[in-house]
């Protein structure tokens, strides 16, 4: 069997093994809140609504009845529109019931993340040797916030995307790799800032030769399209190019501010009143989401030193933002899709360093995915 099919496979028996111990959890622990809402119809499902979780119930909405513009308040149009619209497709295929856009997500979210797992193995190998590509692999599936990527979200599509863009570019596959650049600034709004890494890439694999430049100038060009055209939709839908950016600041998002005011005065408490900082409500939660993003940045200068400066544009891009915005939900799952991180660490040496780091992703892996499918706040 050929390896890609071999990776694609075992992804696939991942993410059902992932599954099993979020049925198990979800039976075992009382849930923490009631989201409201549900995979069946009025029908709690231990099973089926651990695939569910908070964003789920916005991108089943945007799947089920279109976008919603609302002025002055929260409204969907914060949601890039791929994800919905391949579940809209998928869902309306298996029936149009509350039941099957879900189960639409759910197929989409496993394909997408096992397409990502062969990407990366395969880009992964243009530097790693295979043992240390299959390590790779390991750490980006363990990741203790990779639980995102079998749940009805968008991590599992933009990664697939980033990581197919980034193999396309160092390949000097110019044409092709316009479409997953554009699939991926159609799916998040950090796409657009993984484009400056992209771009670094890509002038570097075409070197001096003005033909190559040309054509990944294009392809470049060719990846905005996605937040483009989105743009326009939104032109249409509300009179404003950017009203996804303004929904998202309903959210207390506001990009811009200091990135390292939050995580520094999470680490200040865990160091100087650990007990009582762990009691309060959000910081069990807010700790999880700092440890992620804060790790995630020590590893820049061996990312730099072993890939070099366009892995760190890539990583730089897509944490800062969401660093800068005053929020710390949500760090873990952002840090996830950040494959240079799992190439970072395969590239270690030694046997036992390796098998501690992975033992402990897999544990905290455990733990995050149990917390998020009893509904605590963890998203």
């Amino acid at each position: 069997m050929p390896a890609s099919s071999r990776i694609f496979l075992a992804a696939i028996l991942f993410r059902l093994f992932t599954a099993l111990v979020a049925f198990v959890a979800n039976v075992t622990f009382p849930p923490w809140q009631d989201q409201r809402f549900t995979v069946l119809p009025n029908t709690p499902n231990a099973f089926w609504d651990a695939f569910a979780r908070y964003d789920a119930g916005w991108y089943h909405g945007i799947a089920s009845q279109g976008y919603v513009y609302g002025e002055g308040g929260r409204n969907n149009l914060a949601f890039f529109p791929l994800y919905p619209t391949l579940m809209r497709g998928g869902g309306t295929l298996l029936g149009s019931r509350q039941e099957d856009f879900y189960f639409a997500g759910i197929v989409i979210s496993w394909l997408a993340f096992a397409g990502a797992m062969v990407m990366l193995y395969h880009l992964a190998r243009l530097d790693l040797d295979e043992k240390s590509a299959q390590r790779a692999m390991l750490y980006a599936a363990i990741f203790p916030f990779a639980y995102f990527f079998g749940m009805v979200y968008s991590e599992s599509l933009f990664l697939l995307g980033l990581v197919s863009a980034a193999y396309a570019y160092r390949t000097k596959r110019w044409a092709w790799a316009a479409l997953p650049g554009a699939a991926m600034t159609a799916t998040r709004v950090t796409g657009v800032l993984a484009l400056p890494g992209l771009a670094w890439l890509a002038w570097r694999a075409a070197g001096a030769d003005r033909r190559d430049r040309l054509k990944a100038a294009g392809s470049l060009a060719g990846s905005t399209v996605g937040i483009g055209l989105y743009c326009i939709y939104n032109y249409a839908a509300s009179g404003n190019p950017f009203a996804w950016y303004d929904a998202i600041t309903y959210w207390n998002y506001e990009p811009g501010g200091n990135p390292f005011t939050m995580p520094l005065a999470v680490l200040r408490a865990l160091a100087t009143r650990p007990l009582s900082y762990l009691d309060e409500r959000m910081a069990p939660y807010d700790t999880l989401n700092t440890l992620a993003s804060v790790g995630a940045l020590m590893l820049v200068p061996l990312i730099w030193k072993r890939f070099g400066v366009g892995y760190v544009l890539i990583v730089l891009g897509g944490l800062l933002l969401p660093l800068s915005s005053g929020q710390l939900e949500g760090l873990g799952r952002y840090t996830s899709v950040q494959f240079p991180i799992a190439l970072a660490l395969a590239s270690l040496s030694g046997d036992m360093r390796h098998g501690m780091l992975l033992v402990g992703s897999a544990i905290l892996y455990a733990i995050c995915l149990a917390l998020f499918v009893t509904v605590h706040p963890l998203f």
